[in-house]
């Protein structure tokens, strides 16, 4: 449960954070180093880049630093997202991000003297260096918005301060907000952000899921006007930025790193929200004959087809489940997958303060780290897959490419995790005939797979590109406005088939998305390649598995267009969206017949 303390679960449940560093006093030492090696750099450097081959030499010093600072971001944070009520690990991360901010400044010169280096040497370094390539062209491209060296400096000591609304939006979220027992069927049960997402929000009685549903907003409601100032202070700094920076937009400016221009980020909110609404609204209308439900809310879109034949299942069980259905990556992803097990890489605990959902971190350097509130339903399962994806991703990069290489755009990012809930859906699938099997895994991958980073995800962008269009109007937003706006991406998607009842305007409040830039719409960007190139490995096999691997190790080496394509999708148009759509109609088509089938026999 998670109001158990975290000095409360069991080790075996937690992941090792010893890998990263033995102890507190190895960290603290780490931190010193990396002072020390910052402010050594500068006075090595500073003043000296003047041609391509200088840019080199500070290059590969400028790495060594880089890859000293990498897992000591990664210990405080996973430190911070395990307990964020533990005061200790947020004064440390705090001082942490103080740090940061002053060695982000001492270095600031380094980026601002290789922009100012002319094209010819830069483009000539680029030319001698595979190594340092990617790096060496995103100065290149970021040369138009970088500002004075001086101004560069001074953005760069604000850096902890630019991160604080990020910060007190989880302080707010998991700190501060206790929620109040609820009351259903006669009885009181326990409520918070694990329980909610985890439990409640998929709890085939009614009553009861209603119930928690409007406690758990109800409470939620308290918090919505400081949440909302958070919000938009971080939107502030984020329009600020791009007018400084002379960004037609926020999001252009926003879109530059991800190497992909606003006609994909358009058209995969506006087709979803055109063309899947209608397969989801049929899906809401199933649920609602299943559970005999006489008015469909938003309360009850989450509910299970069958709940009767939801699987539990153990951390031990799901190995079995993980290695069979991801072995078809090959024995060196399958060696992953067991020493994740065995090197306890994975936080199963659920423990009072712990983040919500579900993320992978993979340092450079070591081994990922995966974040997974564990409950015992099969649906956990999927979860794991999908970080394990992540992992995967990062795994092979690592071990291909370097430190600057090894990031792709975060368009992309998310098709190698979704890539393993197809692989784990095909798995199940294939190994049964039973149709209420049949039905319960195609359930899943609607209710999980694509209703998580189809529907849920994609509202949020849909939602997301009101606000930012707002604030590009040199607006600003409150508790209202968003509310407002939430509500009528909600309204607009599913239409009148789902009753949107008071407190789900407030589903702005639930995720840290919205603080990581254009992040919401790109899960149902990866979703759509890897649905595509899961039909590729179920039809040819092998093949599509190796060039799906070259994909995973070229890392960030390419644009997202180039690696979709090497993969066998050309996201340059809207076919592979407009056949994933299609794919997610066939599949509520057939539970459809499923379900019939079903209940055909159970009537005999």
């Amino acid at each position: 449960m998670s109001a158990t303390p975290r000095s409360e679960v069991k080790l075996e449940e937690t992941w090792n954070l010893e890998d990263l560093f033995k102890t507190a006093g190895d960290y603290e030492a780490r931190v010193k180093e990396i002072e020390e090696g910052a402010a050594a750099f500068a006075e090595k450097y500073k003043g000296k880049v003047t041609d391509g081959q200088n840019a080199l030499k500070a290059l590969k010093d400028y790495e060594k630093l880089y890859e000293q600072i990498i897992p000591a971001g990664t210990y405080v944070s996973l430190l911070q997202s395990e307990d964020q009520t533990n005061s200790e690990s947020q004064m440390r991360a705090a001082k942490f991000g103080s740090v940061m901010a002053k060695i982000g400044a001492t270095l600031s010169f380094f980026e601002s003297e290789l922009s100012e280096l002319p094209e010819e040497e830069l483009k000539s370094a680029m030319d001698q260096s595979e190594e340092f390539r990617v790096y060496l062209a995103d100065v290149l491209r970021f040369k138009p918005h970088r500002l004075h060296p001086e101004v560069e400096k001074t953005l760069a000591a604000f850096g902890s301060t630019f991160d604080a609304p990020y910060d007190l939006y989880n302080v707010t979220k998991l700190v501060d907000i206790n929620f109040p027992d609820f009351q259903a069927d006669g009885e009181s049960f326990p409520n918070s952000y694990n329980l909610f997402e985890g439990e409640w929000e998929t709890d085939p009685d009614t009553e009861k899921r209603r119930a928690a549903f409007k406690s758990f907003y109800g409470k939620l409601a308290d918090y919505q006007h400081t949440t909302a100032k958070t919000y938009d202070m971080h939107l502030q700094i984020e329009k600020t930025n791009a007018d400084l920076r002379g960004f037609q937009d926020v999001f252009e400016s926003l879109l530059f790193n991800q190497q992909v221009d606003r006609e994909l980020y358009d058209r995969q909110i506006n087709l979803i929200m055109s063309e899947l609404a209608p397969h989801m609204r049929k899906y809401a209308k199933l649920l609602q004959k299943a559970h005999g439900i006489d008015r469909m809310t938003f309360a009850d879109l989450k509910v299970p087809l069958d709940p009767s034949y939801e699987p539990k299942i153990t951390i031990e069980e799901s190995k079995k489940y993980i290695f069979e259905a991801l072995s078809i990556m090959g024995d060196d992803y399958s060696e992953m997958l067991k020493r994740s097990y065995d090197e306890r890489w994975t936080d199963f605990a659920q423990n009072k303060g712990k983040s919500t959902g579900a993320f992978c971190s993979s340092p450079y350097g070591s081994h990922p780290y995966i974040l997974i509130s564990w409950t015992g339903s099969m649906e956990d399962v999927f979860v794991l897959a999908h970080e394990l994806g992540h992992a995967g991703h990062f795994y092979n990069a690592h071990n291909h490419q370097g430190v600057f290489n090894a990031r792709p755009s975060l368009y992309f990012i998310e098709a190698p995790s979704t890539m393993n809930e197809m692989l784990m859906a095909n798995h199940l699938l294939k190994n049964s005939e039973d149709p209420r099997f049949k039905r319960w895994v195609i359930a899943s991958i609607v209710a999980r797979t694509y209703y998580h980073n189809f529907v849920t995800h994609l509202l949020e962008a849909a939602y997301q590109r009101k606000v930012y269009e707002r604030i590009d109007a040199g607006e600003n937003v409150n508790a209202g406005i968003l509310n407002d706006l939430k509500r009528s991406v909600l309204e607009e998607f599913w239409g009148e088939d789902v009753t949107i009842e008071e407190g789900a305007e407030l589903t702005w409040m639930r995720q840290p998305h919205y603080f990581m830039g254009l992040y919401p719409y790109t899960y149902s960007a990866g979703l759509t390649v890897s649905t595509q190139v899961s039909k590729r490995i179920l039809e040819e096999g092998e093949p599509a598995v190796q060039d799906w691997l070259k994909v995973l190790r070229s890392g960030g080496t390419k644009t997202p267009v180039e690696l979709a394509k090497m993969a066998g999708v050309d996201i340059t148009t809207e076919q592979p969206l407009r056949d994933t759509i299609a794919y997610i109609g066939s599949l509520i088509d057939d539970l459809e017949k499923l379900t019939q089938e079903i209940e055909s026999a159970e009537v005999k």
